[in-house]
């Protein structure tokens, strides 16, 4: 008998804007197998950004605002001996993508007193601008690289 496996599923582009990013931003941006919320929520940030942005298209805007966003190095914890040492290292593409996602919907869950969807939208225009809380964090990530590249040589 022949064994069975599991196929991964694919994952589908977003039905407006036909992108990838999009679909995995909003299955990241969901909560509680709640797809339809996190979908209007994700459209409604691109309706503002419509507004704001005449000049640009809303989906244009989210990619820049997520290729701003992603990092470039990082720094991983090597224990050498009996010390651990901040190591800094290059990141992959699909972990870069993952963490600008994170770092993006985690500015806009920490903020309050706004919709969810005027929240991600003010942080998608802040990361496009490079400004605002995800840039915060991206930056941090590679200062820490920076300050810790003495110890460059234990990367694996």
């Amino acid at each position: 008998m022949g064994r069975i496996t599991a196929s991964k599923k694919q994952l589908k582009p977003d039905p407006i804007y036909n992108s990838l990013l999009a679909s995995k931003f909003i299955n990241c941006l969901m909560w509680d197998g709640k797809k339809n919320a996190a979908e209007s929520v994700f459209y409604g940030a691109l309706e503002i950004i419509k507004t704001k942005h005449q000049d640009k298209s809303p989906i244009e805007v989210f990619h820049s605002a997520i290729e701003n966003v992603k990092p470039n190095i990082e720094v991983r914890s090597k224990r050498v001996g009996g010390a651990s040492y901040q190591v800094p290292m290059p990141v992959q593409k699909n972990r870069q993508q993952s963490l600008a996602i994170r770092w993006i919907l985690n500015a806009v869950r920490d903020k309050k007193g706004q919709p969810a969807h005027e929240k991600l939208a003010n942080e998608l225009i802040n990361a496009f601008n490079k400004e605002g809380t995800a840039i915060v964090k991206r930056e941090n990530v590679h200062k820490m690289a920076e300050a810790n590249k003495a110890f460059a040589h234990f990367a694996w």
